[in-house]
């Protein structure tokens, strides 16, 4: 497979390929700085792709009580983000987009002046923000529909470094991922992309009415051999849901997105399924009207 680097059009932003991996960069700072930053990014996702591939027989393993030798220090910090939920199913590949996303962060930044910066693994996004700035970010909950639910304002102050998010909707309308739960979306802000993407894989998952007979759930190994979740049947379709059906399942993932905040795993979560939504932590900052 052929590494694509390319500036977009716009002339502002990087764009990375390579196989599954699709990133957009933007770095704000004196151009000579950005120029070099962008080089950075460049040289290190050279390497990304390979490494991780070495790697994947044990990353598509269930976590366990007793950690796995890694060499790759993406695949180190996809295991550290989701150590935290192994009492539950979880793999490493949990958190991959996001990990990827922090690792080329910080060869962005390494040695870099830059105001603020974001690397964009298809909305997984680590953020790099100094005092005063803030990343205004928009919130599409339901690909199907692509329009936004709202926007999400972040500042310097919160000391957010990523977000992600997951759910059924996003791998049923052309999303990447899997989920055992009904939301059409659970975004997540926290420390790094990867603590972010691990958390809102569990969090989706725990959006649920378990006992619904029309929700069609499907083996994953059925849709995708290669699948990190083997047999375990995951969402496919939801039907339309009564008002106290939403409630209902959104309540059990707020209240893990709760624990998870009191936890210090994440900073906040917005949940959303068929039009309604739930917010954890810092409301009336978190989302504002499209």
């Amino acid at each position: 497979m052929t590494i694509h680097c390319a500036m977009l059009p716009d002339g502002r932003r990087l764009h990375l390929q390579h196989g599954p991996i699709d990133l957009v960069i933007e770095a704000w700072g004196e151009p000579a700085e950005v120029g070099t930053a962008y080089g950075q990014a460049a040289a290190c996702f050279q390497h990304v792709l390979h490494s991780l591939v070495a790697e994947l027989p044990v990353l598509r393993q269930a976590i366990g009580s007793s950690k796995p030798t890694l060499r790759d220090p993406v695949a180190q910090h996809m295991l550290e983000a989701c150590w935290p939920y192994r009492a539950d199913f979880i793999t490493p590949m949990a958190a991959v987009a996001g990990a990827v996303a922090d690792h080329v962060l910080a060869a962005l930044l390494a040695g870099r002046r830059l105001r603020k910066a974001y690397v964009n693994n298809g909305g997984d996004i680590a953020i790099h923000l100094t005092p005063g700035e803030f990343f205004d970010c928009g919130l599409v909950a339901d690909l199907a529909l692509p329009r936004l639910f709202g926007k999400m304002h972040i500042t310097s102050e919160w000391g957010v470094g990523g977000l992600a998010t997951s759910g059924a909707a996003t791998k049923g309308n052309g999303g990447r991922s899997f989920s055992f739960g009904i939301a059409d979306s659970v975004t997540v802000l926290a420390i790094n992309a990867a603590a972010a993407d691990a958390a809102a894989s569990m969090i989706a998952n725990a959006v649920d009415l378990p006992a619904h007979p029309s929700i069609d759930r499907q083996p994953a190994s059925a849709q995708d051999p290669d699948s990190d979740l083997g047999a375990r049947l995951v969402t496919m379709k939801v039907p339309p849901l009564g008002d106290v059906e939403i409630e209902a399942a959104l309540a059990r993932g707020l209240v893990l997105a709760e624990e998870l905040r009191q936890r210090g795993l994440i900073e906040a979560a917005v949940l959303t399924l068929q039009g309604q939504l739930k917010i954890c932590g810092a409301e009336q900052q978190l989302l504002s009207a499209a």
